[in-house]
């Protein structure tokens, strides 16, 4: 009987399984039905195959007759097929100042359309330095004129707030985009 340390915790193998009863489906997936643990060990060691608990939690649990190898294989395959279905989303930064004039706007307009393109949301931040904490005013002024600059590919998540000395908001793709 070849012996597995298991590698995740819900399969257990072989010696492992300590129920009496099992509720056993042979490596064709044909159900053989309910047997004792004992029975179900020889026909496996018969197969030249491992005995593993697939559902745990059923009354009896199930148990497989399989290649416990290969079935790790088939679900770190599925696992990492799955991985890359999902789409990852990135926080990107832009960061304004008070006083920006309105080419160096445009400029970093166009850079947060293509990350906004791209799906990824844009942190943009205007930090005060000095006596430029007197200007919030103006500071909301850039931040709106930067929001409408980039209203074609994106939208305002979050409006213009102040944490600390700085001005945050946050962009999000626009959901209509194809």
């Amino acid at each position: 009987m070849r012996r597995c340390s298991t590698i995740s915790k819900e399969c257990l193998l072989n010696e492992e399984i300590r129920e009496k009863e099992l509720r056993v489906i042979d490596e064709t997936g044909t159900m053989i039905g309910v047997i004792s643990r004992s029975e179900a060990l020889e026909m496996a060691d018969e197969k030249k195959l491992d005995l593993v608990n697939v559902s745990p939690n059923a009354n009896p649990p199930v148990c497989k007759i399989l290649d416990y190898g290969k079935y790790r294989y088939e679900l770190q395959k599925r696992e990492k097929e799955a991985k890359k279905k999902q789409k990852t989303t990135q926080v990107k930064e832009i960061r304004l100042s008070t006083f920006i004039e309105e080419h160096d706007i445009m400029v970093k307009a166009k850079t947060a359309n293509k990350f906004l393109q791209e799906g990824d949301k844009v942190k943009v931040s205007l930090r005060f330095r000095g006596r430029e904490r007197d200007y919030t005013s103006k500071g909301r002024e850039v931040m709106n004129h930067f929001a409408d600059a980039v209203s074609e590919n994106g939208v305002v998540e979050k409006r213009p707030k102040f944490e600390g000395r700085s001005l945050t908001m946050f962009l999000a793709p626009k959901a209509d985009k194809k």
